[in-house]
């Protein structure tokens, strides 16, 4: 997987116990038009400090250009931003 640190517009829900657990995600690379990835399958969810930020770190899977490929998204909660780490 290949590392980008991307910041990405989400979209998520939060259930009622405040679990947040993403849907879509919309991304874009250099001047190439917005690209809206859906996320089929989370495949795990873990909680990581990074430079003593907690971030919440979701691995997942989705169907992007008829090839299935896995990415890592992250969730800083201190300032509410999603990013696209590694695909």
């Amino acid at each position: 997987m290949k590392v980008l640190a991307q910041p990405i517009e989400m979209v998520s829900y939060t259930d009622n116990k405040g679990g947040i657990n993403p849907i879509r995600f919309r991304l874009q690379v250099d001047n190439d038009p917005m690209q809206v990835i859906k996320i089929d399958k989370v495949i795990t969810k873990g909680v990581e400090k990074f430079e003593g930020n907690i971030m919440i770190v979701y691995k997942c899977q989705s169907l992007i250009d008829d090839v299935v490929k896995l990415f890592e998204i992250k969730y800083e909660i201190a300032t509410c931003k999603w990013i696209l780490y590694k695909i």
